[in-house]
């Protein structure tokens, strides 16, 4: 799972730097057809299989420990929030780079009721949130306040309350409720012992079918339904301005037409495009499963990077705020990427935990324990420790 998160780091690293087409072509670059949209997606997956894995496994907490459980997550939804916060003040509005960390501060807050649930109601809430939360965006984008920031900051929050729940909701590059189609799959994994191989085996055919299949049924919707053509009438003929859509993605869907939801592109958000990210997202998963055990030592880069994503991500933040990668795209991914290799794993073999990861850890600890104790009423409450998620 470390090596997984490992891989989604550089699929988001390599989107924010490397360049998304050929200059030549104008064709999509690789970097942009293998990572955009699935990395994120791989992101909040992982991450609903670690909250799951800390409250129980499959066998879920209740009572006293599912109460420190969800105590726990809030104060680390809380505290990735912040730092989100802070490290949206350090981006400039036309950074090509989305800061996920407040949107992760949502996933984990909206996650919370869930942690009693077993995997049958986690798949089916994941199943009712992948087709309602697009139909709500189709409803409701019109309605709702405008885009606030690609990055909100404490001002915007303050400012702009409203617009900026509006975004991290519904209208942002990562609404939450159309991410917790992902993040209540990985719970439901999570619930599951995916020690199995007849799991592991399973969920790969799995995501490779649901993926392809929805990527069928788009083509077939928009090709062979007539979907294309209503799509065309709704932008006003603009084929360019469809086709940008179509290829590249985008956070604004036509809303005159349901034939919006038929579109399979990541970052459209729509059910088809979701189920495609989460098909990938599963079959990548259940690959680094498949694999571990007999090459597990050569995943130590992605690992150790893996285990310190949130340290990772934010030090990446940090250094594209000075926009110095412009110019020489290739040269600064590589500086940027086996920095965070060195680092990660001169860190994991001296120190363990990472740095940003042991602060909010223990923070979140804390409050489990706190939790355990109020309940208990002695005030010497103690529970198994909340195993820190290590997301970015």
């Amino acid at each position: 799972m470390d090596a997984a998160r490992g891989l989604a780091l550089i699929g988001l690293m390599s989107v924010h730097v490397l360049p998304s087409h050929d200059d030549e072509t104008s064709e999509p670059s690789w970097s942009f057809i293998i990572f955009s949209g699935d990395s994120a997606a791989l992101f909040a997956l992982l991450a609903g299989v670690g909250l799951a894995l800390a409250s129980g496994g499959t066998r879920p907490h209740g009572g006293r420990e599912l109460t420190a459980d969800r105590a726990a997550l809030v104060v680390r939804a809380v505290l990735i929030a912040v730092l989100g916060l802070g490290s949206g003040s350090l981006l400039s509005e036309d950074l090509p780079a989305d800061n996920i960390l407040i949107y992760y501060g949502v996933f984990f807050l909206l996650a919370a009721p869930f942690l009693r649930s077993g995997p049958t109601a986690l798949f089916g809430s994941a199943a009712f949130f992948l087709v309602t939360a697009p139909v709500l965006m189709q409803l409701l984008r019109d309605e709702l306040p405008g885009f606030v920031s690609g990055n909100p900051t404490f001002g915007d929050l303050l400012t702009q309350p409203g617009a900026t729940a509006a975004q991290l909701l519904l209208t942002g590059t990562y609404p939450a409720l159309a991410y917790l189609a992902y993040l209540l799959v990985g719970m439901g994994l999570g619930r599951l012992d995916l020690r199995r191989k007849a799991i592991q085996v399973r969920l790969l055919v799995i995501g490779v079918g649901v993926s392809v299949c929805a990527e069928a049924l788009s083509y077939v919707l928009l090709h062979g339904a007539g979907g294309y053509d209503r799509l065309l009438a709704s932008v006003s003929g603009d084929e360019e301005e469809l086709a940008d859509v179509l290829v590249w993605g985008s956070d604004w869907l036509p809303t005159d037409t349901w034939w919006s939801l038929a579109i399979a592109t990541p970052h459209t958000n729509a059910p088809l495009a979701i189920a495609v990210s989460l098909g990938t997202g599963l079959a990548v998963l259940s690959l680094f499963l498949l694999v571990s055990g007999a090459v597990g030592s050569w995943l130590l880069p992605l690992s150790a990077m893996g285990s310190m994503t949130l340290s990772l991500y934010t030090a990446h933040l940090v250094a594209l705020s000075f926009e110095v990668h412009y110019h020489r795209p290739y040269l600064w991914f590589t500086i940027q990427l086996m920095t965070a290799v060195l680092f990660a794993v001169a860190w994991q073999r001296t120190l363990g935990q990472g740095p940003l990861e042991r602060v909010v850890g223990a923070v979140a600890k804390s409050a489990r324990r706190w939790s355990l104790a109020a309940s208990s009423g002695t005030g010497h409450g103690q529970g198994p420790g909340l195993h820190p998620d290590r997301r970015s």
